[in-house]
């Protein structure tokens, strides 16, 4: 029996689990059970949901939990388990043999493996068609990207309207403008307009010599600031994801120079990729520019200091979507970000970040939002 024939199991909330997502197009909180069986897709619904179910799931079968649950109870005098319930279902379907995704619950796991249901786990994407997104996706993921973008043009519009005044401090609307308070306003403008903000960065100064950091406190005049925003489409679930680092007041000649050289690392990235391309060597050609600008990549008083991360990744109902830049050979349809950056205590942080997708052509790049140095 080849890998496609075998019956394919997901037990997830949809809300969290981009391959139950992908494998239903329905949003639920609660972990549910598909199956995939002879090219036909079963979804196992509470009656919480089952009506909606009917309604929106992208599915050929939708079963009612309790209908599977009702004889079992009587038979066992108590009200079965979750695990006795999808074992009693799978029998019904005659199901022996299945493969479930790597983060398929282990105590489920246990259970169907005890009652002899033999389960193999596929690493990597479950569905390998996510990573290559149709003409549809590719409108969801501009959808989301516009989301992304709306949360910049605020974060734009209140750091051109911010007040410097003594000592590099920034004041908006009568109060000391910080992380906090910026990324308050990014995240509202984002979800006024559909979109469910997850963890935006707004990080200054030495903040944002470290790629992840959140960002708190204060926000200073002069000083390199870091805009990571990653959204998620409410209404599809697909994400957006655009880096833009800014700067109220005037730029320091080694600021302009770190920006720059960026911004140069990324429209080289932009213009080489192609199919058939080694993302590994990508990485490698950005990291040598960046090296041949006086900016290496090392370790200055136990802090890594140039271009220490990867150079970007998938893109789609992950944020981190498989694969990452550096772990493939370009392919016609991968959405990718493009998000090379410089980080040097004591100038700060620059990352450009775009999103785009693999063509024939080359890379068509989805992102338009505007890279400005000085606000």
């Amino acid at each position: 029996m080849s890998k496609n024939s075998i019956p394919r199991l997901i037990y997830a909330a949809s809300e969290s689990s981009a391959d139950m997502l992908y494998a239903t197009r329905f949003f639920v909180p609660d972990p549910f059970l598909y199956l995939e069986q002879n090219g036909k897709k079963s979804i196992l619904l509470s009656d919480l949901e089952i009506d909606r179910g009917r309604r929106e799931a992208k599915v050929d079968e939708v079963i009612s939990l309790s209908l599977i649950q009702r004889p079992l109870e009587k038979r066992l005098k108590k009200k079965p388990t979750i695990e006795q319930t999808i074992e009693r279902f799978l029998r019904q379907r005659r199901v022996r043999r299945a493969v479930v995704p790597s983060d398929f619950p282990l105590g489920l796991a246990n259970a169907l493996n005890a009652s002899g249901i033999k389960l193999e786990p596929i690493s990597g994407l479950f569905d390998p068609g996510r990573e290559f997104k149709r003409d549809e996706e590719i409108k969801q993921l501009q959808q989301a990207i516009a989301l992304t973008e709306v949360g910049l043009e605020r974060a734009y519009a209140v750091l051109r309207a911010s007040e410097i005044k003594p000592g590099r401090k920034l004041f908006w609307d009568g109060k000391r403008l910080t992380s906090e308070l910026l990324r308050a306003e990014i995240e509202c403008a984002i979800l006024r307009a559909g979109g469910i903000p997850m963890n935006t960065i707004v990080a200054g100064g030495d903040q944002a010599c470290d790629p992840h950091e959140r960002g708190s406190g204060p926000l200073a005049a002069n000083s390199l600031i870091i805009l990571d925003v990653f959204p998620r489409a409410a209404e599809t679930g697909y994400y957006g994801d655009i880096t833009r680092t800014v700067l109220r007041g005037k730029a320091s000649e080694a600021q302009k120079r770190l920006w720059h050289t960026v911004l140069e690392g990324q429209a080289y990235a932009l213009k080489k990729i192609r199919p058939g391309l080694s993302g590994q060597q990508l990485q490698k050609e950005v990291s040598d520019l960046f090296t041949n600008r006086g900016f290496p990549t090392e370790v200055r008083e136990g802090r890594w200091t140039g271009f220490f991360h990867g150079l970007g990744h998938g893109l789609g109902l992950e944020i981190h979507e498989s694969p990452r830049i550096a772990a493939t050979k370009f392919k016609n349809g991968q959405v990718f970000t493009v998000e090379p950056g410089l980080y040097l205590p004591n100038v700060g942080g620059v990352r450009h970040e775009d999103d785009g997708v693999v063509t024939g052509n080359g890379f068509r790049v989805l992102s338009k939002f505007p890279k400005v140095l000085e606000l």
